[in-house]
């Protein structure tokens, strides 16, 4: 069943990171910088009891994006995987997420660090991180382990 689904962006998402380049490649890797979500005002009763968690799961829209891969070569190969095994932006629907760490809320808006996200990025949802949740033990990392293994994960892009 093939059928046209329609998303509204709920706010948006403003970082230093203006250009891709330089950006890190997970938000943990670089906990300094400091984002903030500028929720529209007709969202901001939902953010009732949101900074009761530690950290947030950010959903948003690789609005920069403008081509669509099935295989792509993701930030730490030089070989192409399919595109549901890496992160690329380059998605048949461009929708991205990031955890981040809530550092506080005042009004409708969140400031967070552990940012990944490109300045201007379209957020279409938040969900709070739950480690009872969203943390697994026993997991494989595909492609990736190898990169962790040497113990020498690049912290930024290299675009």
């Amino acid at each position: 069943m093939r059928k046209t689904i329609i998303v509204k962006p709920i706010g948006v998402i403003r970082t230093p990171y203006k250009e891709p380049k330089g950006i890190p490649i997970q938000g943990k890797f670089e906990t300094g910088v400091i984002g903030t979500v500028s929720l529209f005002p007709e969202y901001r009763a939902g953010l009732k009891d949101i900074e009761r968690f530690s950290h947030l799961i950010l959903i948003y829209y690789f609005n920069r994006s403008k081509e669509e891969r099935l295989t792509d070569k993701p930030f730490l190969e030089d070989v192409e995987h399919g595109i549901f095994s890496i992160r690329s932006p380059h998605r048949p629907n461009h929708i991205g997420f990031s955890i981040v760490k809530l550092e506080s809320v005042k009004g409708a808006t969140i400031t967070f660090s552990e940012v990944d996200i490109l300045d201007g990025t379209p957020l279409l949802d938040i969900k709070p991180y739950v480690k009872h949740f969203d943390s697994r033990n026993k997991v494989r990392n595909g492609c990736i382990e190898k990169h962790f293994n040497t113990g020498k994960i690049p912290k930024r892009t290299r675009l």
